[in-house]
């Protein structure tokens, strides 16, 4: 077995392919990829410039299209959707076997449309219905007007991929949408899927421009990890809103949770880790969509460890990219198995966590100060997420306030 499909059978979370191409297509390497692990596909219209641009492989269906009278841009979409309908056929088998948890392929609304809500709805539409698949996912993107367009989605059964997401605002927009557009569904809801895409690799080149402009020590203590952070006290925001009456009532009817997508996961920084955003956001009901060389890389010298939920009171890089052992992994008692996920044999189910793999290097202390916490957010749900994380607050509220 490799990493790849140890990251689903051990930690539960899902490695995603974040490419698509005709000739990967044609010549297997993607069934390839789906035997080494991958569980998913994404993607978006850059992805596809480069893959059309980049060679041949489209340029006798272009042709053709463009001969029949096809405009140039509804040429494109044709070419986009051929592909989209080739790897849904290649990834349908992942979705039978894991009954609807991955086999996902996403195609995404034009970005012209990001700000559109009802043209936003009637492309979803148009694609949905276009393509008809089971294992389609309609990205969307997670502005204030594509949040509507969300909750009609999926009201209407369109199981959507809610992408560019940076803030924990917005996150909790969006799941809100999500369950909104659940309960004004009639019946089963065990037919249709979400994720919500969380940018990271984009949050800290964004990050460390400003903390560079700061020029001070403390500033550079704070480079590489303010994604991190931000990823992981949304990872805290996902369990709380995926748990309690509210959820419990709509995953008695049949309904999934909205997993958490981390998105954007390759390094921009050749400082860090050329794995970082895949070692460091490891955990469960969690999918990691990622670029063919960082899934070679992981699956060659990638750290397999819950870590979504860690406490990393020291840097976690070096300057000469080696991975610094001073993170201590601390798993949550009250994450992380949610109704609609899938049964794990080595693990007791209930209705919403399953007992930790492991205790960190850091004993017994740490685990009572994790059960101390995990009671603070039982007890203060509408509280902001900051005040209970007060280590990743830090780095999250100083970066803000700067």
């Amino acid at each position: 077995m490799s990493r790849l499909t140890d990251l689903y059978a051990i930690e539960d979370q899902s490695p995603w392919l974040d490419n698509v191409r005709r000739d990967w297509i044609e010549n297997g390497e993607m069934q390839r990829w789906v035997e080494r692990g991958v569980r998913g596909v994404t993607s978006n219209p850059t992805i596809f410039q480069k893959a059309i641009s980049g060679g041949d492989a489209y340029d006798s269906q272009f042709r053709e299209l463009l001969a029949g009278g096809s405009t140039v841009v509804d040429a494109y979409w044709d070419l986009v959707v051929t592909d989209i309908r080739h790897v849904l056929g290649i990834l349908r088998p992942v979705f039978d076997a894991s009954d609807g948890i991955d086999g996902y392929v996403s195609i995404e609304v034009s970005p012209l449309l990001a700000r559109d809500t009802e043209g936003t709805k009637a492309a979803a539409r148009h694609l949905h219905g276009l393509i008809d698949q089971p294992n389609l996912y309609i990205k969307i993107p997670g502005t204030a007007e594509g949040l509507p367009a969300i909750r009609a989605m999926i009201t209407e059964g369109v199981s959507v991929n809610v992408t560019l997401l940076f803030s924990l605002e917005r996150y909790r927009e969006v799941m809100e949408a999500y369950i909104a557009g659940l309960e004004a569904r009639d019946g089963d809801l065990s037919g249709v899927s979400s994720v919500a895409s969380f940018f990271i690799s984009r949050v800290d080149s964004e990050a460390d421009k400003r903390l560079d402009a700061l020029g001070s020590a403390d500033a550079d203590a704070l480079k590489g990890k303010v994604a991190i952070a931000n990823a992981q006290v949304a990872y805290e925001a996902f369990l709380e809103t995926f748990s309690g009456p509210r959820w419990e009532a709509l995953a008695a009817r049949g309904a999934r949770p909205q997993r958490p997508l981390w998105a954007s996961t390759s390094t921009k920084n050749p400082a860090y880790p050329d794995t970082l955003y895949v070692d460091m956001l490891i955990g469960p009901n969690t999918v990691n969509t990622i670029p063919e060389k960082t899934l070679d890389d992981f699956d060659d010298h990638g750290t397999l460890a819950r870590t979504i939920d860690a406490i990393c009171p020291e840097p976690m890089t070096c300057s000469d990219g080696s991975r610094n052992s001073a993170c201590h992994s601390m798993t949550s008692p009250t994450s992380s198995r949610m109704r609609g996920s899938r049964p794990s044999p080595s693990h007791s189910t209930s209705s919403s966590i399953r007992s930790p793999r492991r205790r960190s290097r850091c004993g017994e202390r740490n685990a009572r100060r994790r059960r101390r916490r995990g009671a603070r957010i039982r007890r203060s749900r509408d509280r902001p997420v900051r005040d209970r994380t007060p280590i990743r607050s830090g780095v999250l509220g100083w970066f803000n306030g700067c």
